[in-house]
């Protein structure tokens, strides 16, 4: 992974990767994610054909963020930031989870800021979204434990459950330091995006989105459930709409190499 840089937008520090080369993809993570935490299999499928920009949102990684300062509106207005300073010229947007309603946040705000949008594993929000089960919710937001033990809780929401012991084996040491790195001040504030995009979102601007976009889901999704993806699907007229079969929320992880040959096929269509 390269070594991060910053740039300064409005007084802000954002910090950010940058990995490939060839069109622009900016690439927002979600919730208590930075950019340390893709899944190294599907950014060297992506890089091998784009320029990845990977930025941390605030409070997380390097960049720096207040509890109160953290926002959906306030992270958007960081990606259109960077993007600018970066002096990307319509880059595509994608965004994973949380990510997802930073990228259709930032591209609402500023229609000319990308050139396609990349949706996964997320939706527009609001009171009609469908919801994860309440079990799933509270091991979501549940902060309690060790940083282990919340990797393990983590891992296993993330993933179905073919897939979800191999990963916390290989991989739950790694995911507990990066938690155990986070602010729990910053991820409550997370946590309260959360809750605020369902109460609101953008769910009944989605027709306002005229740029090409990719939505795309596990159909084992217990976080986002898979019928969200139908929905921004409907609500966007220029979109395109996958659903992988027997993977869950973090699904870039399980299908790391046809994910990452999606996305390709879908920024060089005309």
């Amino acid at each position: 992974m390269a070594e991060r840089e910053t740039v300064d937008v409005a007084g802000r520090r954002i910090a950010y990767r940058r990995l490939g080369s060839g069109p622009p993809l900016l690439i927002v993570n979600g919730f208590a994610a930075s950019a340390d935490d893709w899944d190294p299999g599907f950014l060297e499928a992506l890089a091998a054909g784009h320029e990845l920009i990977l930025p941390d949102n605030r409070g997380t990684g390097a960049t720096p963020g207040k509890p109160g300062e953290i926002t959906v509106g306030a992270m958007a207005a960081d990606v259109a930031g960077l993007s600018s300073a970066l002096g990307l010229e319509r880059p595509t947007l994608l965004g994973w989870s949380m990510g997802g309603y930073i990228c259709l946040s930032a591209a609402l705000a500023e229609p000319g800021l990308a050139g396609r949008l990349v949706l996964l594993a997320t939706d527009g929000g609001g009171p009609d979204r469908v919801p994860p089960n309440a079990e799933a919710w509270e091991r979501l937001i549940d902060l309690s434990g060790t940083p282990r033990e919340q990797a393990t809780r983590l891992i296993n929401l993330l993933f179905a459950p073919a897939a979800a012991a191999a990963v916390d084996r290989d991989f739950g040491e790694i995911v507990a330091a990066a938690r155990a790195a986070l602010d729990p001040a910053v991820l409550g504030s997370q946590v309260a995006v959360l809750e605020a995009w369902t109460r609101e979102g953008v769910a009944q601007r989605l027709g306002e989105i005229t740029v090409p976009t990719l939505i795309a889901a596990g159909t084992d999704d217990v976080v986002i459930p898979a019928a969200n993806s139908l929905a921004l699907a409907e609500g966007i007229d220029a979109s395109w709409l996958a659903r992988f079969r027997g993977v869950g929320h973090g699904f870039m992880a399980e299908v790391p190499a046809p994910l990452a040959a999606l996305v390709g096929d879908f920024m060089a269509a005309g």
